[in-house]
């Protein structure tokens, strides 16, 4: 079961539960769709767990994963992922997310979004999770292209393989889709040296399931911070605008983690995604 599709041209706000109270008074088309990790809302009560209801009953529901550590070393978690299929099948989620990273080990998880080395063999071990979890879920997978400030070397004897390529060969080898971060392309190519367009031009555009783009933090010359607490900058906004030139239209979700506007500054970022998503053409370049 999949549940409902997002339009193309779909606009939509992560569901926080500092914004819970907003985005319930929030008039009819202020936005389009939300997005929720699971891992915060599977089994919650109370005032929260029916404002979460009332929330995803009224839009549709992206999800988006954080503790799934497709690239990590220990076991996947099929008790779990049993629980999330039912949360997402319950929910009618158009879509499911997860990030291409590790974020645990043997000892449990480490809150945090870990790279993995660019080699053959992460392909392989990685691509083998994503499958196993796909079965599981009985649906594909959109993985994420993540921010990331060191590089894993990949292990003596094996082939190196640029950012670029491990992610093409991952979407291939495991037959999965895309959640393209506009604002992770721009943050790594700045501090990794690489050119942003090159990197967006590379990807296969049939399989971006959705887009996401936020905010980040320029801490020094050649050195973005991935943040989620910013307002989008203008790299992101014009390396959005060539994704749809690209790829044509896909649903785009604004991510804010903390450090909130005002709800009508938000809904006003928001607004700049939908300007982008009505001028960009019904027929990709890349088609």
């Amino acid at each position: 079961m999949t549940g409902t599709t997002l339009h193309p041209r779909a606009a939509g706000l992560g569901l926080r539960r500092a914004l819970l109270a907003e985005l319930r008074a929030a008039p009819p088309g202020s936005f389009d769709f939300l997005e929720a990790a699971p891992e915060n809302w599977i089994g919650v009560g109370g005032a929260p767990g029916e404002a979460f209801a009332e929330l995803a009953a009224r839009h549709p529901l992206a999800c988006h994963g954080l503790s799934l550590s497709l690239g990590g070393p220990a076991p996947l978690d099929d008790t779990f992922l049993h629980k999330l299929r039912r949360f997402l099948d319950a929910h009618r989620a158009p879509v499911y997310s997860e990030h291409l990273s590790a974020c645990g080990d043997s000892l449990g998880h480490l809150y945090d979004l870990l790279p993995l080395p660019f080699s053959d063999e992460a392909v392989r071990h990685v691509s083998a999770r994503i499958s196993h979890a796909q079965d599981i879920l009985g649906r594909r997978i959109a993985v994420e292209n993540i921010s990331y400030y060191a590089s894993i070397p990949p292990a003596p004897g094996t082939r190196p393989l640029t950012e670029l390529q491990f992610v093409n060969a991952v979407l291939e080898e495991a037959d999965c889709d895309l959640l393209l971060d506009v604002n992770n392309i721009v943050v790594n190519a700045t501090n990794h040296g690489y050119d942003a367009q090159d990197f967006l031009q590379g990807l296969p555009g049939a399989r971006i399931a959705y887009i996401h783009v936020a905010g980040h933090r320029d801490e020094a010359p050649g050195l973005k911070i991935d943040t989620h607490g910013a307002a989008v900058a203008d790299p992101v906004w014009a390396l959005l605008a060539e994704a749809y030139a690209l790829f044509g239209p896909r649903p785009t979700l604004l991510e804010r983690d903390f450090d909130f506007p005002p709800f009508e500054e938000l809904l006003g970022e928001l607004e700049v995604v939908r300007d982008h998503l009505a001028e960009a053409p019904a027929r990709s370049r890349a088609a």
